[in-house]
């Protein structure tokens, strides 16, 4: 199996990497989900991807470009419906961005028009650009042909991808502001301690993103099991240990909102409850070892 990108995905990364730095700077991703910036996504083939003739690794090629730049909004789900409809996921009681929704997957059961939903929004979501509603009573569902272990394991694999950009970009931001902020007349980043943490904030990313292209490229050879629940799992713990350490990188200015730290955390803390969380994928994965 190669994991390294062939130059199509290159291309593609830096494609869409420019996209999103000319379109989704991070004053808007603060702004959260709305039509026209979905519309742009839809422009630039973000959610036809799969009928456009793109394998699952190009689509982690692009999600995890997305991650970087903390875009908001139901964007996996939005991606296997692909239709040109935004859609979004009742998980449990609760469904994310419900007011921008045109569709939601009810998974094991079918699909539900986002109108039919009856929820009450959430006064303090985790993430400030993922509103949250509650599901009141059982929408009324319409059942689909969908392979639902087929859609969750494209889901995890793509929501992986997007936590390991989210885990790539806290470290380049705080190896960045290690290098800018200076306590007793030194950049803080020639203190051993923080070098420690950003290695380990490296090493963390590198060994997700491994995981996710050979999860990606599991599912386009149509051999995925293990591989699929290593990536979500391990992406998931980089995202959220990342944030944290980036967080202490930052000292007393990573508590505060002016810097963008705490949207990467909180949200990777929202997509770690997304297609099964790392420890549920950490026990799928542990519970499938042969002990002999």
């Amino acid at each position: 199996m190669d994991l390294e990108l062939d130059d199509d995905q290159v291309a593609l990364r830096d494609g869409i990497a420019a996209l999103l730095a000319a379109r989704v700077p991070i004053d808007r991703v603060r702004r959260g989900f709305d039509r026209p910036l979905f519309d742009d996504l839809a422009g630039a083939g973000v959610f036809s991807l799969r009928a456009d003739g793109f394998g699952w690794a190009d689509c982690a090629v692009v999600f995890e470009q997305l991650g970087r730049a903390c875009v908001p909004g139901p964007l996996v789900p939005s991606l296997l419906l692909g239709d040109g409809r935004i859609a979004g996921v009742i998980a449990g009681d609760w469904v994310e961005h419900l007011d921008a929704l045109d569709v939601v997957f009810v998974p094991d059961a079918g699909m539900c028009d986002a109108g039919a939903i009856d929820a009450s929004a959430s006064p303090w979501p985790l993430d400030p650009c993922t509103p949250v509603a509650r599901v009141n009573s059982p929408p009324p569902v319409e059942n689909r042909e969908i392979d639902w272990d087929a859609w969750l394991a494209h889901g995890a694999t793509c929501t992986a991808a997007f936590q390991v950009g989210l885990a790539d970009r806290l470290t380049d931001m705080s190896v960045a502001y290690a290098k800018e902020r200076s306590q007793f007349d030194r950049p803080i980043a020639s203190f051993q301690a923080i070098k420690h943490l950003c290695a380990d904030m490296l090493v963390r990313t590198e060994v997700a993103r491994a995981a996710v292209y050979a999860a990606a490229a599991a599912l386009d050879d149509g051999t995925e099991l293990r591989e699929v629940a290593v990536a979500k799992a391990l992406a998931g713990e980089a995202a959220i240990a990342n944030g944290k350490t980036a967080t202490q990188v930052h000292g007393g200015m990573g508590f505060t909102w002016e810097v963008d730290v705490h949207l990467y955390l909180k949200r990777a803390w929202v997509l770690d409850t997304h297609f099964g969380s790392s420890n549920v994928h950490f026990h799928s994965v542990a519970s499938g070892l042969s002990l002999q």
